[in-house]
């Protein structure tokens, strides 16, 4: 990858940059012409594929993605994801407009390819099978990000032209769905993809990430023996571990996400950042004033209260109990806690030189929990993903991780439970080693707890170890408990313990989550003005 794709990078960044402009009306981009890129050019087939990879997500959308859960909030701005999460949004709304348009772009990026493939000359047949795959796999990522939150899309392998993407009609769901499954296990069982790459291409998709796209699929349609079939054989057949820091196994979890970690054992696929060429800027989105930041988004208290206590009781058990101290509510708690989420007298950040860069008076609410410009309006701020080699402007090329082996581990675990055959082997093989890598040392936390309230369990796992990874809202929508967690008051920590509304807890925000409508997000208006033959999802 670092030379094959991280070499070209930034002149693919540049063809796929242009994608949230582009839409279904969009005609063939030029390169050269396109009579005579693929009949003449070598390298035709690998610039174009390159140029998929660049569309698959970003580290903005994937941290984006939570502020549309219950896991954290963003702060009202024009172009973001403030009102898909409190309810307000229509069928103009910007960002979900973005994500049409892009999606569609990526799309046809890879039909491109696929239409055009057989024309590069000199192209070598294992490898153009190859090249084939990886785009059919991009391919089918961006119609599950479409049919999971639009039900009902277009759906093409063609790259049509500005009068048949004017009249196109959406597919039915069922069918898109059958199609990229059917891509995925030709790929599959085809074994047009290697099982892993030399660091020339590392990065790629490899067959393990196929299975994984699959059963993220299967999953979501809670096809459960699906999804135990491909995790299973992920998990013996893979071999992917946890990773775990060998010099200090305090920082596993943390270092999973440092960029001189990328690529190790736990990732099955990531999206490739390199500093200069190609980075993002997130970081300023959430960190405090005092490293440069600016808070629009941050972790919500209800994420915080999903964090057990290091004996593994809920903190709710711990506060029935009257076991739970109001003063140091940070303490003994999940060890990922502090590694996800920075809060006040907690763990700072570690800066490039080892020293520890903590919260100061200036990141801190005011009294009545009044927050200054940039400060963290919940009181709690983003700390995964920090970047401690940013360069200048917190400029970053850490890679976001679009599937890792935890998530393998947690839907294995998930499929198990809901078709009834989870056990303590399959406790021991998933929760007790995603915990045991986490910090977790008590036999009470490790150990079996039996099946009682098991699938709440596996939930409430999923959320804590994969938070602010793109996860949490697919997660809710799927689970069908939007309207539960989605609908009411968000919060920010406790800022008076005296007050009787919400405990003390501040309120951030209302929001609204209506059943009947907001599973599905509404087609884009701007689209269905173009062509009238795209319907509108219902109550829209």
């Amino acid at each position: 990858m670092k030379t094959t794709i991280k070499t070209l990078i930034l002149s693919a960044a540049v063809m796929a940059g242009a994608s949230s402009c582009l839409s279904l009306d969009t005609p063939p981009y030029d390169r050269e012409t396109d009579l005579t890129y693929w009949t003449e050019n070598p390298d035709a087939a690998v610039n174009a594929l390159n140029s998929c990879y660049n569309t698959i997500t970003s580290m903005q959308e994937q941290l984006w993605s939570d502020t549309m859960s219950d896991n954290a909030y963003m702060i009202d701005q024009e172009g973001n994801t403030n009102a898909i999460g409190n309810g307000s949004f229509t069928s103009s709304e910007y960002y979900v407009e973005l994500v049409w348009d892009s999606r569609y772009s990526g799309i046809r990026y890879c039909n491109e390819l696929l239409t055009n493939i057989d024309k590069v000359p000199g192209l070598e047949n294992s490898l153009k099978n190859r090249y084939i795959a990886e785009a059919k796999v991009i391919r089918a990522y961006h119609y599950y990000e479409l049919f999971t939150k639009f039900g009902d899309v277009p759906y093409t392998e063609d790259v049509i032209s500005i009068a048949e993407s004017q009249t196109i009609s959406r597919t039915p769901r069922a069918e898109v769905v059958s199609n990229i499954l059917a891509d995925l296990s030709e790929v599959i069982d085809g074994d047009y993809l290697p099982a892993s790459y030399d660091e020339a291409d590392k990065g790629r998709i490899t067959k393990w990430a196929a299975m994984a796209v699959k059963a993220k699929i299967h999953l979501f349609e809670s096809q459960w023996d699906e999804v135990k079939s491909l995790t299973s054989r992920i998990i013996t057949e893979g071999g992917f571990s946890l990773f775990r820091d060998p010099s200090d196994a305090s920082k596993s979890y943390s270092g999973l996400f440092e960029i001189a970690n990328e690529g190790n054992s736990e990732v099955i696929l990531d999206v490739q950042y390199t500093p200069y060429a190609r980075e993002h800027r997130d970081q300023y989105n959430f960190l405090p004033p005092s490293l440069g930041g600016y808070a629009s988004m941050s972790p919500l208290q209800e994420l915080v209260d999903s964090y057990i206590m290091l004996d593994g009781r809920t903190v709710e058990q711990a506060k029935a109990e009257g076991d739970f101290d109001e003063d140091s509510p940070y303490d003994n708690r999940d060890p990922r806690l502090k590694a996800t989420i920075a809060y006040p007298g907690g763990p700072g950040y570690i800066l490039a030189d080892g020293s520890e860069h903590v919260l100061a008076d200036g990141d801190m609410l005011g009294e009545g929990g009044t927050a200054a410009s940039g400060v963290s309006p919940t009181g709690y701020y983003f700390k995964k993903f920090w970047d401690n080699t940013y360069r200048a402007e917190l400029y970053s090329g850490l890679n976001p991780i679009v599937i890792r082996y935890a998530d393998v581990l947690l839907m294995y675990a998930e499929a198990l439970a809901e078709l009834g055959e989870f056990d303590a082997t399959a406790w021991d093989l998933t929760i007790r080693d995603i915990r045991s890598r986490a910090g977790f040392t008590a036999a009470s936390a490790l150990d079996y707890p039996g099946n009682d309230n098991i699938i709440e369990t596996i939930r409430n796992e999923r959320r804590c170890e994969l938070a602010f990874e793109g996860l949490r809202h697919k997660d809710i929508m799927r689970w069908r408990i939007a309207e539960n967690v989605m609908d009411g008051w968000c919060h920010g920590m406790k800022i008076n313990a005296t007050i009787g509304v919400d405990d003390g807890y501040k309120r951030v925000e209302q929001r609204s989550f209506d059943a009947a409508k907001h599973y599905l997000w509404p087609i884009p208006q701007a689209d269905r003005d173009l062509n009238g033959n795209l319907t509108q999802n219902p109550n829209w």
